[in-house]
């Protein structure tokens, strides 16, 4: 598998910040282009979780509308209330 390519790219930031990103790399004994690509690189991460959390919500909404099956939240409670006993119960079955 061969390596993605890495190349330069710019982004502007204000003095204030820059100062921000200095001291913490100073302080992690990092560079402040390892700060920046670490930020960029979690904050691309958890962007992307919920994005994909956005869209499963939007396709259980979807299927629902089309089916109408669903568990009331009383049923999710109870199953969840198990789970948070350390029981191992399967989830409510869906119904209209």
């Amino acid at each position: 598998m061969e390596a993605a390519a890495v190349r330069p790219v710019a982004i502007k930031i204000d003095e204030d910040t820059k100062l921000r990103i200095k001291r913490l790399a100073d302080a992690r004994q990092r560079t402040a282009h390892w700060i920046m690509r670490e930020a960029i690189s979690q904050y691309v991460e958890r962007e992307e979780k919920r994005e994909s959390f956005r869209q499963d919500a939007l396709k259980a909404w979807d299927e629902y509308r089309v089916t109408g099956m669903h568990v009331t939240a009383p049923e999710a409670d109870a199953w969840l209330a198990q789970l948070e006993e350390g029981h191992d119960v399967e989830p409510p079955e869906c119904h209209v």
